[in-house]
C-alpha cells in the first residue's frame, strides 16, 4: 500500500473514533468514568501510529473491530445490568470437554495398575487440579502397597471416569475405582462443578440455604433402604441392625452426588459405607418430591 494511501486510511480511521466520540458523548455517563475515556480516545489521537499497537491492529483487523470494543466499554460502563450479566456467563462451556490428561500403568509380578487421569477443558486450575491430586492419591497407595509387600501376592487397581451430568449449570465427573485383593472394593467419587462459578460443590454447599434439605433426603434414603429389604432377602443395609453404630443415620454433606437425565439427585456411597461389601458400592435416586426443581 503506498504512503498516501496509508495516510488516508489512517485519518479514516480517526474520523470514525470521532465519531463514536459524538455518539457517547450524547449517553448519559457519570463523570469521572466520562473523564477516563475522554482521556483515552485524545491520547489515541495523539500517539504515534507507528508505535502505537493499537493502530497496528486497526489495519490488521478494521475499524469494525475497534468500534465494538469502544462500544462494549462503553455499554457496560452505563448499564448496570448489562455488565452483571456478563461478569456472570458460565466459566465453563455449555458442553464441557472431558480429555485424558494422562494414564498411570504399571505392572511388577502380580500387581497391576492402571489409573486414567482426566482434565477437562476450560476448567479453573484448581478443579483439574484437584481431580489429578485424587487420582495421585489412589497411584500414591498403589506404589506404598507395592513396596510393603515386595510385589507378592496378587493386586490389581483400576480407575476410569465418565461425564454423568452435563447441563447448562452442572458437570458432573465420576470416578470409579475398584480395588481387588483378596477380594474387591469399589469406590465412587464424583467431582459436581458448578459451571457458573467454575468451582467444585459439595451437599452442604448444594444446600447452603437449606440445611435442613439434608434431614430430608437422609430419611429418604432409609426409606429406601428398607423398602429394598422388604422387597428383597437378598439386599441388605446398615439400618436397624443390631450394631446401631454402624447404622446409616444422616448424610454429612461431603458425599459424591450427581444429576440423572431427569434431574433428579444422586447420592453415592462407597462399598461398605452403608452396606456389607456384597452389595459394593451403591447409589440412591432422590425424587424432586422431596428436593425440589435443583436446575
Amino acid at each position: 500500500m503506498k504512503e498516501q494511501d496509508r495516510n488516508l486510511e489512517y485519518f479514516d480511521d480517526l474520523d470514525k473514533l470521532e465519531s463514536l466520540k459524538q455518539e457517547y458523548n450524547n449517553i448519559p455517563v457519570p463523570e469521572a468514568a466520562k473523564a477516563r475515556i475522554m482521556s483515552g480516545i485524545q491520547k489515541g489521537k495523539t500517539m504515534n501510529k507507528k508505535h502505537n499497537p493499537f493502530f497496528r491492529i486497526l489495519r490488521t483487523t478494521g475499524t469494525t473491530a475497534a468500534a465494538a470494543v469502544v462500544a462494549l466499554a462503553i455499554v457496560t460502563n452505563v448499564s448496570p445490568t448489562i455488565a452483571n450479566a456478563m461478569t456472570n456467563l458460565p466459566v465453563i462451556g455449555a458442553i464441557a470437554k472431558v480429555v485424558t490428561l494422562r494414564t498411570y500403568e504399571d505392572k511388577t509380578n502380580h500387581f497391576e495398575a492402571k489409573v486414567d487421569i482426566p482434565e477437562i477443558d476450560s476448567a479453573p486450575e484448581a478443579v483439574n487440579r484437584s481431580i489429578e491430586d485424587y487420582a495421585n492419591e489412589l497411584i500414591a497407595q498403589y506404589e506404598k502397597d507395592l513396596r510393603a509387600s515386595q510385589g507378592e501376592g496378587n493386586y490389581s487397581l483400576t480407575s476410569t471416569y465418565k461425564v454423568v451430568t452435563d447441563t447448562d449449570r452442572y458437570l458432573c465427573l465420576r470416578i470409579d475405582t475398584t480395588l481387588v485383593m483378596a477380594s474387591g472394593t469399589e469406590y465412587t467419587k464424583v467431582f459436581t462443578i458448578d459451571k457458573t462459578t467454575g468451582d467444585i460443590i459439595s451437599l452442604s454447599d448444594l444446600f447452603k440455604n437449606k440445611p435442613e434439605m439434608l434431614t430430608a433426603i437422609s430419611d429418604n434414603i432409609k426409606e429406601q433402604m428398607k423398602q429394598q429389604m422388604a422387597a428383597d432377602s437378598s439386599v441388605t443395609y446398615f439400618i436397624d441392625s443390631d450394631m446401631p453404630e454402624w447404622d446409616f443415620k444422616e448424610l454429612k454433606g461431603d458425599e459424591s452426588f450427581y444429576f440423572n437425565e431427569k434431574g433428579e439427585l444422586v447420592i453415592t456411597f462407597d462399598e461398605t459405607e452403608v452396606a456389607p461389601a456384597y452389595m459394593g458400592a451403591v447409589e440412591f435416586t432422590i425424587p424432586q418430591s422431596v428436593t425440589g426443581d435443583l436446575k
